[in-house]
C-alpha cells in the first residue's frame, strides 16, 4: 500500500523488519490532551543526586525505527530514539536500550522472534525504567489496512469506524480495554524486578491532526474516518495512563506536545512521517518527534 509510489504502512515495514515495526500506529498510537504528563503522585523516585541505571523498555515508537544511524537493524533501534536522548541528558551511570519494533506486551516477559524478553534487562539496583507498550496488541496493521482499502471505496464517508462499530459495538474500543490488563501485569513485573526504579509508560504522540481534518493526498483514509482515528488514539492513551497511576507509574504525555505536527504536516514541521522515508518509517516518528518525547520525559521525571 502506497501513496504516491512510497510505503506508507507500518505493515508494510514489519515485513522488512521481521514483523516487528508495532501494529501501525495510526490507530495504535495515541493522544491524549486530557492528561498531564507528570508523574502520578507516589511514583517512587531515585534519590536525589544519586546514580541513575537507566533501562529503557518498549516498540517501534521507543526504538526509533528507520531514524539514522540504526544501530540493531533487527530491532529497528537508533541512536537518536528519545531513550538515547534521555540517558544524555540525566547522566545515566549505565544505559541499557532494549526497545524493539514488533514488541507487544507477551514480549516484555517472553522473547520475541529470537530476541530476548526485555524484562531480563531490568536489575534490581535498576533506578529509571521507561515503557512503551501497548499499539501492537491491539493488532492495528490490519486494522488501517482495512481503513484505507474501504476508504477508496467511500473517500467522503467513514467507511472504517462503520466497519468497526456494526451493530453497536466498539470493536477497537474492546480490544484497547483488553489490553488494560497485559499493561497492569508488565508494570507490576517491572516494579517487582526494579523495586527502586521510577517508572514512567510513556504515551503515543499524534498522528493525525488533533481537529479531525483529513490529508487523503497524503494518507488515503476517508475523510470520515481521520477524526475516528484521532479518537481511537486518545482512547488508547487516556488507558495507558490509567493503568500507570493505578500501579505506582507516571505517565508521559507525548501527544500533547505533539499537536499540530502530525504526518499531515509538511516536512519540517511534521513529527511524523507519513510515508517510509530516510527520516524515518512511515506513521512513526522522526527524530524531531522522539527529540519532543524525550522532553516530554524529561519533564515528567523534573528534569
Amino acid at each position: 500500500m502506497s501513496v504516491s509510489g512510497r510505503s506508507t504502512t507500518p505493515a508494510l515495514r514489519e515485513a522488512g523488519h521481521r514483523a516487528r515495526a508495532p501494529r501501525l500506529a495510526l490507530a495504535a498510537a495515541a493522544a491524549v490532551a486530557l492528561l498531564a504528563g507528570a508523574a502520578s503522585p507516589g511514583v517512587a523516585a531515585p534519590a536525589p543526586g544519586g546514580p541513575v541505571r537507566y533501562v529503557a523498555l518498549g516498540d517501534s515508537y521507543s526504538s526509533g525505527l528507520g531514524i539514522p544511524q540504526q544501530t540493531d537493524t533487527v530491532c529497528g533501534r537508533s541512536d537518536r530514539n528519545y531513550p538515547s536522548l534521555v540517558a544524555a541528558a540525566v547522566g545515566a551511570d549505565s544505559f541499557t536500550d532494549v526497545t524493539c519494533a514488533g514488541a507487544d506486551t507477551t514480549h516484555m516477559a517472553g522473547p520475541q522472534d529470537g530476541v530476548a524478553p526485555q524484562l531480563d534487562a531490568l536489575r534490581p539496583d535498576t533506578t529509571l525504567v521507561t515503557l512503551g507498550v501497548g499499539g501492537n496488541d491491539l493488532d492495528l496493521a490490519g486494522v488501517i489496512t482495512r481503513c484505507v482499502l474501504v476508504g477508496y471505496l467511500a473517500p467522503h464517508g467513514s467507511p472504517c469506524r462503520s466497519s468497526f462499530t456494526l451493530f453497536g459495538t466498539d470493536e477497537i474500543g474492546s480490544r484497547i480495554n483488553a489490553t488494560a490488563p497485559k499493561i497492569d501485569a508488565v508494570l507490576d513485573a517491572i516494579h517487582a524486578r526494579s523495586p527502586q526504579a521510577r517508572v514512567m509508560l510513556v504515551g503515543y504522540p499524534s498522528l493525525l491532526p488533533d481537529d479531525g481534518s483529513s490529508c487523503r493526498a497524503t494518507i488515503p483514509l476517508a475523510d470520515g474516518d481521520f477524526g475516528w482515528v484521532r479518537d481511537k488514539e486518545k482512547q488508547l492513551d487516556a488507558v495507558l495512563a490509567q493503568r500507570a497511576g493505578a500501579h505506582g507509574a507516571g505517565y508521559v504525555d507525548t501527544y500533547g506536545p505533539s499537536v499540530g505536527h502530525d504526518a499531515c504536516q509538511g516536512a519540517g514541521v511534521r513529527w511524523i512521517e507519513p510515508a517510509d522515508s530516510d527520516q524515518g518509517a512511515g506513521f512513526h516518528p522522526n527524530a524531531s518527534g522522539h527529540r519532543s518525547m524525550a522532553d516530554a520525559v524529561l519533564a515528567a521525571v523534573g528534569h
